[in-house]
């Protein structure tokens, strides 16, 4: 098999759509003109191409910066194209130490596989199952055996695996490498000889992994795979990325509205990023509200379609036009159909444990910070005094404009 894409097929206009297709929002195509040439072959012969995403289940919910490299495997699929999800289950058993400075404890095989069934259910609210491949690695990983890995670990060198850059800064600062994790980047390459992908999908901080697999498919005389890489998307805060740790996350299984009200809250400058990585709407189309914008149109209301578009996507319309009629009946002051009933008890009770022990605040600090800004209301009541106690009762507690609770409070 030659190591290049064919090249005798036509470039169509229908070809450079794709392309433009493939491009939106990414970071990095390695080598464009390579997958233009496969994609010119898979138009010319109707034969799809291959199209790869791996995932180590080492968590098992995701949030909507998980679905940005999702997005792109479901605008590929509509294009005609084989997706294949592949759940590392051999590879989880290594821990990636991608980016990271210490060696990662590998999980149990009962963990990977309780992770990897939510997982694919999440993933599968972006990708159309029907048309998805699901794969695990542990189909030709484990058949290797040891004389297999020998034979594998011969097709590449320690100085090519030194060249990453966390493994560089760990042999440098005398920070411990396991044998094992040298392993990793040469078993995630396997993966695409294994499968025979055109494409590897991955984030910025997959791409060492992902060159492994083209140079592993050349060594195996395969035409080697392009490198996709997507960005990371910023979280709510518009800086930081997206992170349940750093509590700027928009969790895909959360509330119709709690997802929806998370939206409407990022700046208008990064709707346009959310739009072009998150959103299934043409390009041009997004391009026109810019323009819509830029001529004094409200940003508002494009960051409502946007909103009513993800809600849409992880719940259903009906969820996002209610989301939509709660906010703006949330914005004119009022309450919310639907308050979630919480008991506790301690009265009398300080209001940062009460706003803690309700789940209106990740902590009692962050309840008082929330006092202290004036985002506390009590029965429509702000709140001022940070030494507040509460005795036995029953309170609607609101914080900020989304987060709303009858609390029960008992001795």
């Amino acid at each position: 098999m030659s190591n290049a894409p064919a090249s005798a097929h036509p470039i169509t206009d229908r070809t450079r759509e794709a392309l433009a297709v493939t491009r939106r929002g990414c970071e990095e195509l390695l080598v464009e003109e390579d997958w233009l040439k496969k994609l010119a072959r898979s138009e010319a012969t109707g034969a799809p191409l291959r199209i790869k995403l791996g995932l180590d289940p080492t968590a098992p919910d995701i949030h909507i910066g998980h679905t940005v490299v999702l997005n792109k495997m479901r605008q590929l699929q509509d294009l005609g194209h084989q997706v294949i999800f592949l759940i590392g289950d051999f590879t989880s058993l290594i821990g990636d130490p991608s980016g990271r400075n210490s060696t990662r404890p590998p999980l149990t095989p009962e963990q990977i596989k309780a992770n990897a069934e939510t997982y694919y259910k999440q993933a599968s609210l972006v990708l159309d199952p029907s048309k998805t491949e699901i794969r695990y690695n542990s189909e030709w990983s484990e058949p290797l055996g040891a004389a297999g890995m020998i034979k594998l670990a011969a097709k590449y060198t320690l100085a090519r695996l030194l060249e990453r850059d966390d493994f560089t800064k760990r042999f440098k600062g005398g920070v411990p490498i396991s044998m094992h994790e040298l392993l990793y980047p040469l078993m995630q390459g396997y993966d695409s000889v294994a499968l025979k992908s055109d494409l590897e999908l991955g984030g910025t901080d997959q791409k060492f992994n992902l060159l492994v697999g083209r140079e592993l498919q050349r060594e195996y005389g395969q035409e080697p795979q392009c490198i996709l890489t997507m960005p990371l998307l910023e979280g709510l805060d518009g800086v930081e990325k997206m992170s349940k740790s750093k509590n700027n996350y928009v969790g895909i299984t959360e509330a119709p509205g709690e997802m929806f009200g998370k939206l409407m809250s990022i700046s208008d400058d990064m709707m346009w990023r959310y739009f072009t990585l998150l959103s299934f709407r043409p390009m041009a189309e997004i391009e026109s509200f810019k323009a819509a914008t830029a001529g004094g149109a409200n940003p508002r209301d494009f960051k409502v379609l946007l909103a009513q578009e993800i809600v849409a996507r992880f719940h259903d319309k009906a969820a996002a036009d209610k989301a939509l009629e709660d906010f703006n009946h949330r914005a004119r002051g009022g309450v919310p159909d639907e308050v979630p009933e919480i008991t506790t008890s301690g009265a009398p009770l300080g209001i940062g444990q009460l706003l803690k022990q309700a789940g209106l605040a990740p902590s009692t600090s962050e309840a008082l910070r929330n006092v202290e800004q004036g985002g506390v209301k009590i029965d429509g009541s702000t709140v001022s005094d940070k030494g507040l106690k509460l005795v036995a009762g029953t309170y609607l507690v609101q914080v900020g404009k989304r987060k709303f609770a009858r609390v029960t409070l008992t001795s």
